[in-house]
């Protein structure tokens, strides 16, 4: 069975990986979960045929052409599935143990950091821990990259990250809907989050002259900007959400919010007074989240939202062929060029065009898939947006700052 919405095969997930558990009832359980899953995701694409409209930087294409460019990219995924096993297996679970490593330093540093340098040690280990764990793993985990393994530790029917929005709520809304209508204005409310205006396209009030000031607090408390996106309140606002489903949502993040307040804020701090370190260890922990959260809010913003990325209307989308498809996902997404480093903080999502085709391959694929990837988008004619972090960031603040003003009267 395929999972059109997260471009994810089934069958490959009941494949025999080259380093899976031997007990069969956690597999089946875990295929079970997944089964049950597959039915909550929306839509189908069209077998044949085009939309309605294609996008603007895809019109010159033909349905031909874009049916072979959707065969061309589906080899490429083919050739990664074939090639996917113990290298690939022994990569998660090495970063696993940085991470892991990287937290109890961090913490360990700041139960004594009542003396500056075990402060700033302590904290810059674990803010890479949470970024490591936040963006390689936990993101990518919850996309079902690994499921293939069949280990029930490493699955996204079992992850919990370390991210206040519980990880069920997250991959509804990022897994079904925005991965099934990237950048469709009116279908994907990632575009703005419910709380910036950030294509033309959506109706300008004077509360958009904030743009800049909105982005700029919610950086550095991105989770809780996700954790309360998450909730829908603009569909139960709208009744599209019911008040059951609403409740069960907030008494589920009450829960998680409990559990990353009481290791970060409550268990860290409790300790380190035995050494009086116990506010520095508090600063220390409210440091570590808010660079997590400035940065991945910097990389998910220039993922999405730099210019030479796209949006679409409902149009482009109806009758959409799995080749209409690809080409949503490649025209509206962008990279972002840099060390093998940064790649890793940023969870690989710094290929996003590439993470956007295949978001359930294995993150550590990215790098090898993003030639290609190129190379098509250069033979269709058709953008690759990519470029340094800083440009990005730039372009995507421009952009921010545009959109708070008011549209030039005709």
């Amino acid at each position: 069975m395929t999972i059109v919405s997260n471009n994810l095969d089934l069958s490959d997930a009941d494949a025999a990986g080259e380093s899976g558990p031997t007990d069969g009832s956690t597999v089946a359980a875990s295929t079970a979960k997944i089964a049950t899953g597959a039915k909550k995701r929306p839509g189908a694409l069209a077998e044949t045929g085009s939309p309605l409209l294609r996008p603007p930087a895809a019109a010159h294409l033909s349905d031909e052409q874009v049916a072979e460019l959707g065969r061309e990219l589906d080899a490429i995924r083919d050739d990664i599935l074939a090639k996917r096993g113990a290298s690939d297996a022994a990569y998660i679970r090495r970063m696993i143990k940085i991470q892991r490593g990287l937290e109890i330093s961090g913490r360990a540093l700041l139960l004594m950091s009542r003396k500056k340098p075990a402060w700033i040690a302590g904290t810059t280990l674990l803010s890479l821990a949470k970024i490591l764990e936040n963006m390689e793993l936990g993101h990518n985990i919850l996309h079902g990259q690994w499921d293939w393994m069949r280990d029930p530790d490493i699955h996204s029917t079992t992850w919990e990250w370390d991210f206040v929005t519980p990880a069920r709520s997250w991959q509804h809304t990022h897994n079904d809907l925005h991965h099934r209508w990237t950048n469709v204005v009116g279908k994907d409310n990632d575009i703005g989050y419910n709380l910036l205006r950030m294509d033309p396209e959506q109706k300008w009030t004077p509360y958009n002259l904030g743009n800049p000031l909105y982005n700029a607090l919610l950086a550095p408390v991105f989770e809780w900007g996700i954790a309360v996106y998450d909730l829908e309140l603009v569909d139960f606002k709208e009744g599209k959400k019911s008040k059951e489903a609403l409740t069960k949502d907030l008494k589920a993040l009450g829960r998680k919010a409990l559990k990353q307040f009481t290791k970060d804020y409550a268990a860290t701090p409790a300790v380190a007074m035995l050494t009086g370190s116990g506010k520095q260890a508090l600063y220390g922990t409210l440091t570590a989240n808010a660079v997590r959260n400035v940065w991945a809010h910097a990389v998910i913003f220039c993922g999405h939202f730099p210019e030479g990325t796209d949006t679409f209307t409902e149009e482009m989308v109806d009758g959409e062929t799995r080749g209409d498809w690809y080409v949503r996902q490649m025209i509206g997404s962008a990279n972002i060029s840099g060390s093998k480093f940064m790649h890793l903080m940023s969870g690989n999502l710094s290929h996003q065009i590439e993470h956007h085709l295949f978001p359930d391959l294995p993150s550590n694929r990215y790098a090898e898939v993003a030639p290609k990837v190129q190379e098509i988008c250069q033979r269709y004619g058709l953008p690759y947006t990519t470029g340094p972090l800083l440009k990005q960031v730039g372009s995507t603040w421009a952009k921010i700052f545009k959109l708070a003003l008011p549209p030039k009267k005709a």
